[in-house]
């Protein structure tokens, strides 16, 4: 974080340095950098309720493998370190937290770019795997994004999620995503929580040769739902 001087949250502190950014992008550029910040400082506990899911889905990646969304560089734990990681991130502010990630896990050769998901800088058929967790909820163009995923795996290919998703419709939680939603885009960088993922044109309906998923819930507050699966292409 910078430039707000020194902030005490609970038991975590943040050490800011330099303006978010220009006057017409401050308010923005602040938001993105706190909630990398915030993404920083709760990777950790998060990876304690899924991180058995995450070793088991990841099993087995490698070649090349394509990042979307890879924040702080949660994953990295997770994947071999002889595979060819490029992570596409849009929140710059992200990338200084992945890298030193990166550097304490001995990825050396990571390719980290910014970018979107809807057009993915990365060329068709290259990709043997596809990886995107806690991402779909916050991209504009669900559809183009998949399309994109396609785009760039390798016949064969696999696309690799953990995603949470919106509570069931009528359920009090249901009602509770929807109400915060407006707040929760803001202070999530563009998180949906009500994103009915595998529905909203999505996997089922993206031109994959096989999707497999399961739903399950996860011990937290407002994003409880989570789906986890791979597709293929």
């Amino acid at each position: 974080m910078k430039n707000f001087g020194t902030a005490k949250l609970g038991k975590w502190k943040m050490n800011v340095k330099q303006p978010c950014g220009e006057s017409q992008h401050i308010y923005a550029n602040c938001g993105k950098r706190l909630f990398a910040w915030m993404m920083a400082q709760s990777s950790g506990p998060y990876d304690q309720v899924v991180g058995d899911r995450k070793r088991s889905l990841f099993t087995n990646l490698h070649g090349n493998i394509l990042e979307i969304g890879p924040g702080t560089g949660a994953n990295l734990a997770y994947f071999p370190q002889d595979i060819h990681w490029i992570g596409i991130e849009p929140n710059p502010f992200m990338h200084s937290y992945l890298k030193k990630e990166a550097q304490s896990l001995g990825f050396n050769n990571i390719d980290l770019r910014t970018g979107n998901a809807e057009q993915l800088d990365v060329e068709e058929n290259s990709m043997d795997a596809v990886v995107s967790t806690l991402v779909l909820c916050s991209v504009p163009n669900l559809a183009a994004t998949l399309q994109e995923v396609l785009r760039v795996l390798k016949p064969g290919g696999r696309f690799l999620f953990i995603e949470h998703v919106a509570a069931s419709e009528g359920s009090l939680l249901r009602y509770i995503q929807n109400g915060i939603r407006p707040i929760w885009n803001v202070i999530g960088d563009g998180c949906n929580p009500a994103h009915e993922t595998w529905a909203w044109v999505g996997l089922e309906n993206a031109g994959f040769a096989s999707v497999n998923y399961e739903h399950f819930a996860a011990p937290l507050p407002i994003v409880s739902p989570h789906i986890i699966g791979a597709a293929i292409k």
